[in-house]
């Protein structure tokens, strides 16, 4: 296969050669564990060059498509020609393109770590191959143009993401927190197939630009939108459907616990594509109802989450309740954007500035809360406790990951120059000239969240040695390189936002905006 050929089946590859590694994962286990691990570190690699490259194609030479089914897009195949009448479209435009970069990085680094992290565990043959399925499930769900094959991706993520919670059984702990998690995401994914045979029974397509040139707002197609709303904005964690949040991710293996916050923001993306893409020219006279619905469940989430946070003496806990905090800045950003969408100057004013902002945080918070499990799961690897009271002194033998967690948390709290100043930034000037009052709460809630983390880094890291962890020493240099890559984008994003806001996150408002070019693109504009 020449170099042009791969690259013009980027997004089957995407999906085909992480779905390919899990399911022979198990065999290769069961010949040689080292083989496994070579395996294993060769399938994450080749996934994360495919989806940089995908990635790279769309910011370099726009929107690409790719047909499972048939030639080209709009041709059709009756049963008679011995064709299949079947196509699944992917799509993947600047906004996909963001969230696969987002995958990409995090889905190695995490990998990488995990190898090390989880090399004592039983059943790595199938923690591998249900990782891999994750990834799969992230990927399409970003990458397809399909609504039913959008609720497939869902699936299949959600499954994996069950039964990795659940994986390391912790006297039934993780297995409850792992069911209840299941039990979540099969409702929400109920909803989602009802609303897409509502839509499906109305207009006879699936595929989201056909369906949205087609769409009427009729009551059915309001139910459908609550359908789609409400799911989505549970998956993504927003207040007040966030309640499976802590559980999952205090109790799952932190490498999961990190892929499970790019999961969730892959339902943030379905969420916003719902809102934009799909009924973006039907809300148009509701735009602000819309956008204050979205800008409600941003502050809630925000303010809640931080509240919670500061309480817990769990530190997966508290970070997860963090992690709420985190997506309610996304939602703000994006629902001023909604918000001033019929206002042709406040959006150009700064409704786009605030959905750039939003957006920049999606790939700022998976990047530095990544980071930030991923330093927990080193702490309780060499700990074996994740109790802020029963720990202090790691400083001393663990000064890498303390190094890590610093620059997690200072990009959490909103600290320059780390990533996560450069895009509060822009949410909070922008949100400004929007609501006062909503960019002053969000400027708390970060002083809140450095609060926080101060308090974590003094129990952690501070003090004396304790004599219980004097033997405690840095953890192996595979779960060092998985932490490093991740501060590494963290440090890059943060000293040269304008680059990145240049190159990636202004071109994916744009195609989030721009409902007409995703139609066009497959449909050709009528």
């Amino acid at each position: 296969m020449t170099i042009s050929s791969i690259a013009q089946h980027l997004p089957a590859l995407l999906i085909a050669v992480p779905l390919l590694t899990a399911f022979l994962t198990p065999l290769i286990g069961g010949v040689n564990r080292t083989l496994r691990m070579l395996w294993v570190a060769l399938g994450i690699s080749a996934t994360s060059a495919i989806g940089l490259a995908l990635a790279w194609k769309v910011f370099t030479t726009g929107t690409v498509l790719y047909v499972f089914g048939a030639a080209a897009v709009g041709q059709v195949l009756p049963m008679d020609s011995g064709g299949i009448p079947i196509r699944i479209i992917f799509e993947v435009d600047a906004f996909s393109a963001l969230m696969i970069v987002i995958a990409s990085i995090s889905a190695f680094a995490i990998t990488m770590y995990s190898l090390v992290s989880e090399s004592e565990c039983s059943g790595q043959d199938g923690f591998y191959a249900l990782l891999f399925l994750l990834v799969v499930g992230i990927m399409g769900m970003v990458a397809t143009g399909d609504l039913f094959n959008f609720f497939v991706f869902l699936e299949i993520s959600s499954l994996a993401g069950a039964a990795l919670v659940a994986y390391r059984v912790d006297k039934g702990v993780a297995v409850e927190a792992g069911l209840k998690y299941a039990l979540l995401s099969t409702l929400g994914a109920l909803c989602v197939l009802i609303a897409i045979g509502l839509l499906f029974a109305q207009y006879n397509a699936l595929n989201l630009a056909t369906l949205a040139s087609r769409l009427q707002f009729t009551t059915l197609d309001k139910i459908a939108l609550a359908l789609l709303i409400v799911p989505l904005a549970m998956k993504c964690g927003a207040v007040p459907m966030h309640f499976w949040t802590p559980d999952t991710y205090a109790t799952a293996p932190s490498s999961i616990t990190a892929l499970l916050v790019v999961s969730s923001q892959a339902s943030l993306y379905g969420l916003f594509r719902v809102l934009f893409s799909l009924y973006g020219h039907l809300v148009q006279f509701n735009y602000a109802t819309f956008g204050w619905f979205v800008i409600i469940l941003g502050v809630l989430s925000m303010f809640v989450g931080v509240t919670m946070a500061i309480p817990q003496k769990d530190v997966k806990r508290l970070m997860a309740y963090h992690a709420v905090s985190q997506t309610g800045y996304m939602l703000l950003g994006v629902g001023v954007g909604l918000a001033v969408l019929g206002n042709r100057s406040a959006l150009n004013a700064y409704g786009l500035t605030a959905m750039a902002g939003g957006i920049f945080h999606i790939i700022n918070h998976a990047m530095y809360k990544g980071l930030l499990f991923l330093t927990a799961g080193a702490i309780f690897y060499r700990t074996g406790t994740r109790n802020l009271n029963k720990l202090g002194g790691l400083g001393h033998t663990m000064p890498w990951t303390m190094v890590f967690f610093m620059i997690g948390a200072l990009a959490i709290a909103g600290i320059p120059p780390f990533n996560g100043f450069a895009s509060k930034l822009m949410i909070y000037e922008s949100v400004f000239r929007f609501s006062p009052f909503l960019s002053i709460v969000a400027m708390v809630v970060s002083i809140l969240t450095l609060a926080s983390f101060v308090k974590v880094f003094h129990s952690i890291f501070m003090g004396p040695r304790r004599e219980e962890f004097a033997a405690a020493r840095e953890v192996p240099a595979a779960m060092i390189f998985g932490m490093a890559l991740l501060a590494v984008v963290v440090m890059l994003f943060g000293l040269f936002p304008q680059t990145f806001i240049d190159g990636m996150i202004t071109p994916a408002v744009t195609a989030l905006v721009d409902r007409g070019a995703y139609i066009s693109a497959i449909l050709g504009g009528h």
